[in-house]
């Protein structure tokens, strides 16, 4: 069983989270050496075959792309004062 902090305890590390970074790499670095990579790619290739969840994952991908194209507004934001 993973250890996890409370939310409410972590302590504000700046910009980017490096803690949670890490155990984020952690995971996936346990994951690789499951051995269980292959069996799960094999299962998204199916997945892709029914329509519904290859919709499904259409859409979620659209709305990540929308999200981000956007352009960072602190860009065009005017901070002079007339």
């Amino acid at each position: 069983m993973e250890k996890r902090k409370d939310v409410t305890k972590q302590r504000n590390e700046g910009e980017g989270n490096r803690t949670t970074a890490r155990e984020y790499n952690e995971a996936q670095q346990r994951f690789v050496k499951s051995g269980q990579v292959g069996e799960k790619a094999r299962e998204a290739e199916r997945d892709l075959d029914k329509d519904s969840i290859r919709r499904e994952l259409e859409h979620a991908e659209a709305v990540g792309k929308r999200h981000s194209a956007d352009e960072d507004p602190e860009i065009r934001r005017s901070y002079r004062k007339d």
